[in-house]
Parts: C-alpha cells; structure tokens; sequence
C-alpha cells in the first residue's frame, strides 16, 4: 500500500445531524427557492454563486444540451428500458455511454483544440487569430481528422442554437477570443473543404466554456449531466408510448428481407 494521507479532505459538502452544507453554504437556507439547477452546478463546479450573467450563460449551455430528438443515446435509453424495466437508472446509463467524440463530447475536443491553440496565458496580447485559424486547421487535414466542434448532418448551412448560444454570450460579457478563433477555424475549415462545415452546438458550448475558464477534461460533463434529464425524459415517453419494440421488430425484419433467406 502507499503511504497513508494524514488528512481526508473535500471542499463540496458535508452533513450533521441538523445541517446540509454545500460549498459552504446552508443547503436548506441558501440554496433551496434561491437557485436553479444550473445555479447549483455552476456552484458545484467552482465553489462560488454565479453572477447573474453567468447564470444566464451557462444555463443556456446545459439547456440546449438536454434535448436533441431521437438521438442514438435516446435509443440506447429506450431499448434498455424496454428489456429492464425495472432499471431506469441502467437505461439511464446506457444512454450516457454514447456520448463521445460524435454526439455531445464533442464539445470537449473543442475546447481542448482551442486551449491548445490559445493558451489562456496568452490572451489579450495580441495574437494573431487568423494565423491560428489557418494553423489549427492545416493541422486537423493532415492527419485526415474532423476538426471538433464543425458540421451537422442535419443544421446546414447554419445550426440554429449557435447563433442564439453566441448571442447570449454576447450580451453577458462571454464572448471574446475564444468564440472568434473557433468562428475563424470554420471559415477556414470551409474554404479549404469546399464544404458547409458550421459551428454546431457542441463546438458553440466548447468555445464558450473556454470563455469561461473551465477546464476542458470536464467540459463532456456538462453535457452528460444535463442529457441525462432529457434521457428521464425520453423513458417516461417510452413507458406510456413505446416504440423500441416496434422499432426492433422493424430492424429484424429489414434484415431478414435483405440478407436472410431468399432475400433480393
């Protein structure tokens, strides 16, 4: 075993018998009918209340994060809940497994790409974004790589959220370095492709929580934590109007029709 630590520590909460303590507030007093959901992560994750700009940022983030139709995590949800009924937690879950470098995490490789563009320390001395627009870029096509954070199978030529995510930050004072090189790394990424590449959500969310400050191993997390209410969501539907069954027998057939026996 390794050595021992002296002291077990944590600065996020602790209980007595007739007290709840959250980041050094009073749970019951403090923050119960005083703070919204997004407040209360926005405290969890920094230690600090969000001034009212910033609560109307990143609450924006993790609302447009909650919901996107049927996504293959709403599927995996709904096909899990279908054989395990009694398990919502695990369809839950199952759900949550597929958010990677596609769907939702991509806002991660956003904003590493961009930290690792522009490091924080380098902000407002000058450089020159264009420069590393072109750079980062270059970079990604020669390794035959998807720049994170750019394209949408279906938003074309413009994902609705960014725009709006954008604008928010704007208005409350997030919009700076970050959100202009991402919007330049597009217009470079589209011309050298010669394709519509815009700025989806997930690349919106990342340049703003390089704005932010946050670090990006945790950007993904936001993400997680607010697909998980829309995944609720989704399996309550699925408990009073289920179409996994349908949409498993549907599959099956298909398969059987053009690779089983005397398939076409």
């Amino acid at each position: 075993m390794g050595k021992r630590k002296e002291k077990i520590s944590s600065d996020i909460a602790w209980s007595t018998s007739d007290k709840i303590s959250v980041r050094s507030l009073d749970l019951p007093n403090e923050i119960l009918g005083h703070m919204n959901l997004g407040d209360l992560a926005f405290l969890q994750l920094t230690g600090r209340k969000a001034t009212p700009e910033e609560s109307r940022v990143f609450n924006a983030i993790v609302i447009t994060l909650v919901e996107h139709g049927i996504t293959p995590s709403a599927l995996a949800a709904r096909m899990t809940y279908m054989g395990a009924p009694e398990s919502l937690q695990a369809a839950v879950a199952a759900g949550l497994c597929g958010l990677g470098t596609v769907f939702v995490g991509s806002m991660e490789g956003a904003s590493k790409l961009l930290y690792e563009a522009l490091p924080q320390e380098k902000l407002g001395t000058g450089v020159d974004l264009d420069a590393l627009a072109v750079e980062t870029v270059e970079k990604f096509r020669a390794r035959k790589a998807i720049v994170p954070g750019l394209g949408h199978p279906v938003h074309k030529p413009v994902d609705p959220r960014t725009p709006r995510l954008f604008q928010i930050a704007a208005e409350n004072g997030k919009s700076g370095e970050y959100i202009a090189l991402i919007q330049k790394i597009q217009a470079v990424a589209e011309e050298k492709s010669g394709k519509m590449l815009p700025i989806n959500a997930t690349g919106a969310i990342g340049a703003i929580c390089c704005e932010f400050g946050f670090p990006w191993k945790i950007v993904r997390g936001f993400g997680v934590m607010a697909r998980a209410i829309g995944l609720v969501g989704h399996i309550l539907e699925e408990s009073e109007n289920p179409i996994s069954y349908e949409l498993w027998q549907r599959a099956e057939q298909e398969i059987l029709e053009t690779s089983g026996p005397g398939a076409k």
